[in-house]
């Protein structure tokens, strides 16, 4: 009987012990859930983007709750979808902050949904991180709020500086510039960024033409631009006018010597696709992307994991333009709050003003406006494209860092006629 209660006695001192080392991962969490709420576009023209950050910070939450949560509590992701509809915003997040009452706030996403999202963060006096927007903070100067653009302290003007550092080193130098844009928060940020690069450079803008964001025939503006014969034209458009300003370009056979700018539809693996080798040629702005020179801690395991699930989430099977960048703000909200044991956003904010921050993407520190300290935005060209084929942009090859110097991977092929020759 006595050995039967010692065996009895070892099994619980066992279980016991099993449970205590089990409290370094999940079974450490007890409590109320933290809520980590956001407003992304799920739907609409914007969903591409928006389901790829989704994704990136669930999988940012299952890691952090398999670690035992954040103070000892699991995370919770509460998100609404905007529909791409930037006047949906403040409601989200007014219902985020004082329905849902989530402790923490991520995005939202683009420049046209964080702008309208700014008011009631602040009335509320919350920190939040935006996904992919720039030039916010000029206008509203809140101490609160952080970027994950890497724009830095050049600003709008980071999405055409590599573009005309590039143009200017060609020879003979181009000397003509026609720039394209959407009249919408972003694009005439990135048009008015490339109007101050090109003047430093000494070009001449010959055509300036904005569209609104509805536009769907882009062949009369094309003709202009054609008949204004530009050496360069430079464009700042969303996903959709995208794929419809490329198109009507090559229907008419547009010829400058260098053509492209700040599309975020060539951001998108499924329309890069649907492109194919229309795209050749096209000098385009990235904020990240696979290249043998971007490699950092973490970055292929997450990944990987996304690219299993993307089939699944019918979402962007790469996803590389977007994914790190979401899940990035995940690990900088997790590193202030660990490092402040807090969820007060005044010391949230102070932490994350005067720190630095190891992600997937690299070390991210912020600056003035809650800016990048150092600009890392990349200049890439579209080359080589083959039709129907997905896995040739896997690697980065068929996307060259062109700028800056120290990540550049590749050479312009110059001018863009030669680019558009089939191999």
């Amino acid at each position: 009987m006595m050995n039967g209660r010692r065996k009895a006695l070892r099994s619980l001192a066992a279980a016991a012990l099993a449970s205590l080392i089990g409290l370094s991962g999940a079974a450490a969490q007890s409590g109320t859930p933290i809520k980590v709420g956001a407003g992304l576009s799920l739907t609409g023209g914007s969903a591409p983007a928006g389901k790829m950050l989704q994704a990136a910070i669930d999988i940012w939450r299952e890691d952090v709750n398999a670690k035992g949560g954040l103070l000892g509590r699991p995370v919770e992701f509460i998100s609404y979808d905007d529909q791409s509809t930037p006047s949906n915003v403040p409601g989200i997040y007014t219902k985020l902050i004082t329905v849902d009452k989530v402790d923490l706030l991520l995005g939202p996403y683009a420049t046209n949904f964080v702008a309208p999202a700014m008011p009631t963060i602040m009335q509320h006096n919350k920190m939040t991180f935006s996904l992919t927007a720039i030039g916010i903070n000029r206008h509203f100067n809140y101490p609160k709020y952080f970027s994950m653009v890497s724009v830095g302290p050049d600003g709008v003007n980071a999405f055409s500086k590599g573009f005309f550092e590039i143009a200017s080193q060609q020879k003979p130098k181009p000397q003509t510039v026609a720039i394209l844009a959407a009249d919408a928060e972003f694009a005439r940020s990135a048009s008015d960024g490339a109007k101050e690069e090109l003047k430093k450079h000494g070009f001449k803008l010959v055509y300036d033409q904005s569209y609104p964001p509805a536009t769907t025939d882009f062949t009369p503006m094309l003709r202009a631009i054609q008949a204004a014969n530009p050496d360069i034209v430079y464009v700042a458009a969303y996903p959709p006018d995208n794929v419809g300003i490329i198109r009507a370009a090559n229907e008419i056979n547009l010829q400058p010597k260098m053509f492209g700018g700040a599309m975020i539809g060539m951001l998108i693996t499924p329309i890069r696709v649907q492109l194919g080798p229309v795209a050749n040629g096209l000098v385009i702005s990235e904020t990240f992307l696979p290249s043998p020179k971007l490699q950092f801690a973490g970055l292929d395991d997450l990944m990987k994991r996304y690219q299993a699930k993307a089939g699944e989430l019918k979402t962007d099977p790469i996803g590389y333009a977007f994914v790190p960048m979401g899940y990035a703000a995940g690990q900088i909200l997790a590193k202030a709050v660990t490092e402040t044991k807090s969820l007060d956003h005044d010391k949230l904010a102070d932490h994350v003003r005067k720190n630095s921050f190891d992600t997937v993407v690299g070390k991210i520190s912020f600056g003035k406006d809650g800016e990048w300290t150092e600009a890392r935005q990349f200049t890439t060209q579209v080359q080589n494209v083959q039709p129907n084929n997905l896995d040739q942009f896997r690697d980065g090859s068929k996307t060259p860092v062109l700028w800056p110097p120290q990540y550049k991977s590749g050479d312009i092929i110059y001018p863009y006629a030669d680019a558009r020759k089939k191999p």
